[in-house]
């Protein structure tokens, strides 16, 4: 049996093209699914973390690995769900995280979001966001403390076909890796805001 791979950093940070590497490497990659529930199935609103998990550990089911929302939500339960899974972190920096968020959903609201968030809309709640986003780091960091060989961390300005098969013991395959788009270069407000989230989160560790 083909050991289940959760990527399960928040959107935005690489997870689409680690789910493309995973179809390279063989597995049989699950989508993304939000208030419309996985294959189309609702989840009657409110999103709580309970329905989201029932939804999951199904979904979970008909796939091998999992990338997106809102796979990151629930990797206590699928660890329990499924021993003996992997788990990949994606990242990158908070300026070009926040930026590539404002750009893609600015003013648009959307359930999961508010959720994950507490606001639909990342549009003047950037600080908000960002705390979210780092809190959900430090929660993986923090639960897979003592089990790194079952955590890989990516980063998205840099990773090899030899970081993610060396972690799930597959051979190296012949092929380019999946193209991970560098950060752009954040407004300057973004990163002026990024650099003050910075400061607090090192005076509040």
């Amino acid at each position: 049996m083909t050991e289940k791979v959760f990527v399960i950093g928040f959107q935005r940070t690489g997870t689409t093209s680690v789910g493309a590497a995973l179809e390279v490497l063989g597995y049989h990659l699950g989508g993304a699914f939000g208030a419309e529930g996985p294959r189309g199935v609702p989840l009657q609103l409110p999103i709580t973390q309970a329905k989201l998990a029932e939804a999951a550990r199904s979904a979970a089911l008909r796939a091998d690995a999992f990338a997106d929302n809102p796979w990151p939500l629930v990797f206590r339960e699928m660890d329990a769900a499924f021993p003996g899974s992997k788990f990949i972190l994606t990242r990158r920096d908070p300026a070009g995280w926040i930026d590539s968020m404002m750009r893609n959903f600015g003013e648009a609201s959307d359930p999961m979001r508010s959720f994950i968030y507490g606001y639909g809309a990342p549009a003047g709640r950037e600080t908000e966001y960002l705390c979210r986003h780092q809190r959900h780091i430090d929660d993986v960091l923090g639960y897979f403390a003592a089990r790194p060989d079952d955590l890989l961390v990516v980063n998205l300005d840099g990773w090899t076909w030899d970081d993610l098969c060396g972690f799930l013991d597959k051979p190296l395959p012949h092929v380019p890796l999946p193209h991970i788009a560098r950060p752009e270069a954040p407004p300057r407000s973004f990163a002026r805001l990024t650099q003050m989230m910075q400061g607090l989160l090192k005076r509040g560790a």
